[in-house]
C-alpha cells in the first residue's frame, strides 16, 4: 500500500522518488510538487503514468494490506440534518456482508457513468453492519445537491471501500496526539477516537475542531463528553470568524493556529490532521517550524475534484 489521500494531485500524500524510469501526467497536472521536487527526481505516485519500468522509492503503509476493498450495496437507514449544510447518513450492509476498515480511512459512493464521491467514515469499525457518513453540501456539486433534496431513507447507494491511509499508528504509542479537524475532517477522527475508547487506549489526544462559526461545529456536545468523560482527552473549537454574539469559547482564528498557540513545541507529538486543502497547506508548514518530525503528521485532505475518469478520484466533503 502507498500513501495516497486526495488522488486529484493537490495534497502531496503520494510524493516519492523516482530512482530510474521516466513518467508523466495524463489527468491532472501534480499541483503538489515544486519546481525543486521535479529537480529531485520526485513524482506524485497517485497521478504519474510509468512510460517504461520504474524504479520508485516510497513510504509504504502496511497496516491495510490485508484489508479487502469491496463493492456493496448499502440502504439509507437514517437522514438527519446536523447543521444548515452537513448531514448525516446511516448506513446499513447487507446481513451477510462486512465491511472491514480502519479508524480514519473513506469509502467511495459509485455513481452513474463511472462517477465517484469519497467520504469519510464517521462511524467505529466495530458497528461492522453500519457506516455514519457526514456529507457537506457543496454549492453546484451533484451528488451532494441529491443528498440534501432527494435522497431518502430506505434508499440504496454502491459503495466501494475501505481506501486511504489516514489511521492511528501505533508504532510509539507513548507518543501523545494532536488530532485536528476542518468543517466535516471532524468525521474521520470521531471514528478513530471512538476506537480509541473501545480499545482501552489511553493515550493522550488534544482534538482541535475548526470552522468559521458555531452552527458549523454540527456535534459540538459529542467531544465535550469525551473530554468530560475521559482525563486524557481535551477538546478545543477554533472559529476563524466568530459571531460577536457568540456563546461558545473557543480560540479565535485558524484551527493550525490554536494549536501552535497551546503547542508552541510539536517535537514529542503525532499530528493527525483532516480537512480542505487549504487547511492542510497552512498548518504543514507552521507545524515544521514548531518542530514536528514530518514522519509524525498523518493527514487526509478533503477537496472537491471536476468530474474526471474513475482512474482520478475526487474527494468532496
Amino acid at each position: 500500500m502507498l500513501p495516497y489521500s486526495c488522488k486529484n494531485g493537490t495534497c502531496g500524500s503520494c510524493k516519492g522518488m523516482v530512482e530510474n524510469g521516466e513518467v508523466h501526467y495524463p489527468f491532472h497536472p501534480p499541483l503538489a510538487l515544486e519546481k525543486s521536487d521535479f529537480a529531485e527526481g520526485y513524482a506524485l505516485m497517485c497521478q504519474a503514468e510509468p512510460l517504461e519500468n520504474l524504479v520508485i522509492k516510497v513510504r509504504e503503509i502496511e497496516a491495510v494490506r490485508d484489508i479487502q476493498v469491496r463493492m456493496l450495496p448499502a440502504r439509507v437507514v437514517e437522514k438527519r440534518l446536523l447543521a444548515e449544510n452537513v448531514v448525516r447518513l446511516r448506513l446499513k450492509l447487507p446481513k451477510t456482508q462486512r465491511l472491514q476498515f480502519l479508524a480514519g480511512q473513506y469509502i467511495d459512493v459509485l455513481l452513474a457513468g463511472g462517477k465517484r464521491r469519497a467520504f469519510s467514515i464517521a462511524s467505529c469499525p466495530s458497528l461492522g453492519d453500519e457506516i455514519e457518513l457526514h456529507i457537506r453540501h457543496v454549492e453546484g456539486g451533484d451528488f451532494t445537491g441529491h443528498v440534501f433534496e432527494d435522497l431518502a431513507e430506505r434508499d440504496i447507494l454502491r459503495l466501494e471501500g475501505p481506501l486511504g491511509n489516514f489511521f492511528v499508528r501505533n508504532d510509539q504509542p507513548e507518543r501523545p496526539m494532536i488530532m485536528m479537524g476542518g468543517g466535516t475532517g471532524f468525521a474521520p477522527l470521531k471514528s478513530m477516537i471512538e476506537n480509541l475508547l473501545e480499545h482501552g487506549d489511553r493515550r493522550e489526544v488534544h482534538l482541535y475542531w475548526g470552522a468559521r462559526k458555531e452552527t458549523e461545529l454540527y456535534l459540538d456536545p459529542l467531544p465535550l463528553r469525551w473530554a468530560r468523560e475521559h482525563e486524557h482527552i481535551r477538546y478545543r473549537r477554533a472559529l476563524s470568524d466568530p459571531e460577536p454574539n457568540g456563546v461558545l469559547e473557543a480560540f479565535a482564528g485558524l484551527v493550525h493556529e490554536a494549536v501552535l498557540a497551546d503547542h508552541p513545541d510539536l517535537s514529542g507529538f503525532d499530528i493527525y490532521m483532516s480537512g480542505p486543502p487549504a487547511m492542510i497547506e497552512a498548518a504543514k508548514p507552521a507545524f515544521a517550524q514548531g518542530g514536528l518530525p514530518e514522519e509524525r503528521l498523518f493527514y487526509d485532505s478533503f477537496e472537491f475534484g471536476l468530474d474526471v475518469p474513475v482512474r482520478v478520484l475526487a474527494r468532496p466533503h
